[in-house]
């Protein structure tokens, strides 16, 4: 079988199982098992496959063929930039969530912190602390130290599994590795105490969906993904109100929250945080004009 043969084979398999975009996962899943891009695959589409691209490629199918993400297939998902692994212990980076990495980026942009790579000889010293509570893979916190060079960057996580996933990506990280500190333990409460009214952001992608709406999400989400990570309680707002509640006692005086949440909480979000003592809040819009991201503001931004 050449590798067009069995890039074929793979595509026509995925869609027998009702993969839409079938070609392209396939492809994916080839350059996953061979190493090669898809101008390798093209130029090398002649040349004989090896068995062991045979036998690992029709594993990675069956295991989608089967309902399993395609993240979790390719063990791997890109993220701002980056790559992480990932697998069922976390939660898979969604879009909606590199724009919430992207607005807490671009807050702390405006108010005059450097953004871009840093100094490979620059040392660790920091400028100022940020906590990802609820890190998963940690995509946020990655994100967050990649483009803040004077940033401590926290990583907490209830989840042990979820923070193993989370050093294994910090340790491939390369520089910005050194500036991110991961802690386990429920939301604040991970964090040391001395960190207390010291963060100038807190960041989170919360479990935001309520229990009743549990059956409504897709299969592959609803089957796959850690629950914990999903499901936040009866309402979907339980865990974002512990976060806007709390918050203000881990925030400097010029502090900012920065959430993710589903649309139709962005109204109450946006109470609570005001009831809570934030000054200045709002929700921002994710790629497809939903309301996405709460940020508030413990004092009004002078940009």
């Amino acid at each position: 079988m050449t590798w067009a043969e069995l890039r074929a084979s793979a595509e026509h398999r995925l869609l027998a199982c009702g993969i839409g975009d079938a070609a392209t996962e396939a492809r994916w899943m080839l350059e996953q098992v061979s190493g090669m891009d898809p101008a390798e695959q093209i130029m090398r589409g002649r040349s004989s496959a090896t068995r062991r691209a045979v036998t690992a490629l029709d594993e990675l199918v069956e295991r989608r063929a089967a309902g399993e993400p395609l993240q979790y297939v390719l063990g791997s998902w890109g993220f701002c930039g980056l790559d992480l692994l990932v697998d069922r212990r976390v939660l898979i980076p969604r879009p909606e969530t590199e724009v919430v990495a992207q607005l807490a980026i671009e807050e702390l942009r405006r108010r005059g912190e450097r953004v871009g790579r840093r100094d490979a000889w620059a040392g660790t010293d920091t400028a100022y602390a940020v906590a990802d509570l609820g890190t998963g893979s940690g995509a946020l916190a990655l994100a967050l130290a990649a483009a803040l060079p004077d940033a401590q960057v926290w990583a907490t996580d209830v989840s042990a599994e979820a923070l193993s996933v989370a050093r294994a990506n910090i340790a491939a990280a390369g520089t910005p590795s050194a500036r991110v500190r991961t802690a386990h333990g429920s939301w604040f409460e991970a964090l040391a105490p001395e960190l207390c009214g010291q963060l100038l952001m807190v960041v989170a992608n919360p479990p935001y969906i309520g229990e009743h709406e549990r059956e409504e999400l897709p299969t592959e989400v609803r089957d796959w993904e850690p629950e914990h990570a999903l499901i936040s309680g009866p309402t979907g707002l339980e865990a974002i109100a512990h976060l806007i509640v709390e918050a203000p006692r881990w925030l400097r005086p010029d502090g900012v929250l920065v959430l993710e949440l589903a649309p139709h909480q962005a109204e109450r979000a946006v109470q609570m945080a005001t009831d809570a003592g934030f000054v200045d809040v709002e929700v921002a819009k994710d790629l497809a004009a939903r309301d996405r991201v709460l940020i508030a503001r413990r004092e009004s931004p002078s940009f």
